[in-house]
């Protein structure tokens, strides 16, 4: 079954409930969860309605539904959403972690910025200690 995970990030990255999705796309809150579980795909008319809603193009909401429906030709993924833990700590997706060559033991550098949002560079294993 295909996955829809991607229309739940981009509703949360929103800050949206599945009721105010609902309210804007004009269908039920249960069309929303369906949607999100896979169990059925939004018409062409709500498709147009969530990128509006999400500020993408119809392109990118349509082409990162599901992981396995993007073009990832152009090298931008959509990974899906990761939690943080209450000690800052969060889990980078599993096909993040494998399109990146991010191995346990890998550096990672944390850049940011206030208006553009947070990017991960890896850096492989530099910064590990050397053993002697």
């Amino acid at each position: 079954m295909i996955q829809f995970s991607n229309l739940k990030m981009f509703r949360l990255r929103s800050g949206l409930t599945q009721e105010d999705i609902a309210e804007k796309v004009g269908v039920s809150r249960q069309a929303v969860a369906k949607w999100e579980r896979g169990e059925s795909m939004p018409d062409i008319e709500s498709c147009i309605k969530l990128s509006d809603i999400y500020g993408i193009s119809l392109d990118a909401l349509v082409r990162n539904m599901h992981s396995e429906a993007h073009d990832d030709s152009d090298g931008k993924h959509v990974f899906g959403v990761s939690k943080i833990n209450d000690k800052g700590q969060m889990t980078l997706p599993a096909e993040c972690r494998r399109v990146f060559g991010i191995k346990p033991g890998d550096s990672v550098l944390v850049l940011g910025d206030e208006d553009k949002g947070i990017a991960l560079l890896p850096l492989g294993d530099i910064g590990k200690e050397e053993k002697d």
